[in-house]
């Protein structure tokens, strides 16, 4: 036998003790001041955005583009080939939902990256996230993004 039972115990609380040493020297969370945090209601930016509707427009004129090419091609498929095309063409849909939104979330990041450096915040997060506390400049990103 390599170690003696008392030998692993020794080696196991010098161990145990030299990480707890170092997780209390060594602290991992940081806190920003209060005052440089800010806070936004993320999904009201976005659904105020004005190009907003016109996202919605473009999105609506898609899928029905999308359901009459389904209607036209597939009256002479097999019900397989309709599940295909149709997973097809709900693939298609999806990321064009994504780049339409992609688009107004990177103007709203934007705008809330210019009021937070005018204001001299560190951090800005969404108004769900945080229970208490920071400085709400959701209506400053607002009038930043319409111009109002």
């Amino acid at each position: 036998m390599l170690f003696n039972s008392n030998q692993v115990k020794n080696i196991f609380m010098a161990a145990f003790l030299l990480f707890s040493i170092i997780a209390i020297t060594q602290p991992t969370t940081t806190y920003a001041d209060a005052s440089q945090v800010g806070v936004v209601n993320y999904q009201q930016l976005i659904n105020q955005h004005p190009d907003m509707a016109q996202a919605n427009d473009t999105y609506k004129a898609a899928v029905k583009q999308a359901q009459d090419d389904f209607n036209a091609k597939s009256a002479t498929m097999k019900d397989d080939e309709k599940k295909a095309y149709s997973q097809q063409l709900e693939q298609g849909l999806q990321q064009k939902q994504q780049e339409l939104i992609n688009a107004i979330r990177d103007k709203v990041n934007a705008a809330i990256k210019v009021v937070a450096e005018d204001k001299g915040l560190t951090v800005v997060v969404d108004k769900s996230v945080i229970a208490y506390g920071g400085q709400d400049i959701t209506d400053d990103v607002l009038k930043k993004i319409t111009g109002k």
